[in-house]
Parts: structure tokens; sequence; C-alpha cells
């Protein structure tokens, strides 16, 4: 049974940071692509970052990029999710999303579909 337990989230100032973490009790978490998605209300989920189970790439929605870093742990079973310059636009529930095992390393997804597993979200709320 794969769980993936987000948190970290909370309220933040524009122009402020928050990092948010995602346990996964997962035996071969290093065999599982990982992705940070984000849905506001009234819109549709969003693709915010992925990472490759080996965590040598790594790729970024345009509206975050250059602003936020994925990064993850594989002897901690974790991936973490660094929001930097936040606007208020980036206000929204942030999920943490998995998919494996993959036999290939260098595999990562930035469409939902892709992902089998889902936590259950983390409130992610920016004043201006």
């Amino acid at each position: 049974q794969v769980q993936l337990v987000e948190s970290g989230g909370g309220l933040a100032q524009a122009g402020g940071s928050l990092r948010l973490s995602c346990a996964a009790s997962i035996q071969t978490f290093s065999r599982y692509a990982m992705g940070w998605f984000r849905q506001a209300p009234g819109k549709e989920r969003q693709f915010v970052a992925a990472i490759t189970s080996n965590g040598e790439d790594v790729a970024y929605g345009a509206s975050v990029n250059g602003r936020f870093t994925i990064s993850r742990n594989n002897a901690k079973n974790t991936v973490s999710l660094f929001a930097n310059s936040l606007v208020p636009e980036d206000t929204a529930v942030y999920y943490c999303a998995a998919d494996g095992p993959l036999y290939s390393s260098d595999l990562m997804h930035t469409m939902a579909d892709d992902y089998d597993y889902w936590g259950q979200g983390t409130q992610v709320t920016v004043s201006s």
C-alpha cells in the first residue's frame, strides 16, 4: 500500500518562501518518479514540478520555473518542494504524486494522469 503524506503548507506573505515535504511509505521509493501538482478553487489541477527516480533530472511548470525547486532524498523516502518568491497566484492545495515502480531511472511525468498514487494535499495560502 503506497501512502503519500504532504506537510509544510500554510500561510505566507507575497515574496516569502515555504518548504513542502512529502513522506512516502514505499519500500522501493528509489524506483518511483515523483511530482508535485496544485489545484486552486475552481481550477484544474496544474503541474508544478517533477523529478526522476534517481533525482538527476527535474522539470517545472512555466508559472513556477525559476522560483520553485524540487528535490528528493531516496534514503529517507521524501521529496521536497522549495517554493520561493511566492505570489498570491500560488495559493492552492499542493499534492504529491508518485508513479512506479519504474524500470528506467530517467522517466518523469508532467501529466497528472501518468501518476498512480496521490497524497491528500496541503494548503498553501499566499497573502498580498
